[in-house]
């Protein structure tokens, strides 16, 4: 499955796939595509999704494995995205259905809020552990959104948290049933959803600019 895009009154709903949702370079396209259009529709909110057993499993190593030549150029492409969702004018809701490993934590941490499935699904930044360190701009983004003490615990040790301790940690905002995620991600934004998207993109760019910087630099 592709991504998809839909709408519950002004809140999108932006459907990552049906697989492993790894970030392709045609993925990153399609999902900046869809950003485009969520601003010219003028949506209150953004709420992002899946439909498999992972939200997302992050950086697309087998293109990368294959275009060795071109990692630098995929890097930065990625913490774009990153860095486009941090600071979006409108408000915005991971839905973490499945497993959110790596780049996949990554993308629903740069979100302003998080719900994640209460009984399967892992959380994690398994960079410890597969010999990659964060880059600056993603160590900048992470940082930027957990406590100092739950960025250790997650970036440090590779730990695969589940819904209870993704919330006890910081990582999430909160747990639902299979099949209520979406729902209740959406529910999040529902009273937000008359808040200037000028302002609200300037507290943004104030609260986070440090980081979207350090995504966005070479």
């Amino acid at each position: 499955m592709t991504t998809s895009l839909d709408y519950d009154g002004d809140i999108a709903i932006l459907n990552l796939g049906g697989d492993e949702n790894r970030f392709s370079p045609e993925f990153l396209d399609a999902v900046d595509s869809h950003l485009d259009a969520i601003h010219a529709r003028g949506a209150h909110g953004l709420v992002t999704t899946a439909d498999n057993k992972f939200y997302s499993n992050g950086l697309d190593l087998d293109w990368l494995g294959a275009h060795s030549d071109q990692g630098p150029w995929y890097v930065n492409r990625v913490q774009g995205l990153l860095a486009r969702f941090l600071t979006l004018p409108i408000p915005t809701a991971a839905a973490v259905v499945g497993h959110a490993f790596g780049a996949g934590a990554m993308l629903a941490i740069a979100h302003d809020f998080r719900v994640m499935r209460a009984d399967r699904g892992y959380f994690c930044f398994p960079e410890v552990d597969i010999h990659i360190p964060f880059t600056d701009g993603m160590a900048a983004l992470i940082q930027a959104k957990l406590t100092p003490q739950a960025a250790v615990a997650s970036m440090t040790t590779g730990r695969r948290f589940g819904g209870a301790d993704a919330v006890a940690v910081g990582l999430v905002e909160a747990t639902a049933d299979e099949g209520a995620v979406t729902a209740a991600a959406t529910d999040l934004l529902r009273p937000l959803g008359g808040k200037d998207s000028g302002t609200l993109g300037a507290i943004k760019q104030t609260m986070f600019g440090t980081a979207a910087a350090a995504l966005r630099s070479t």
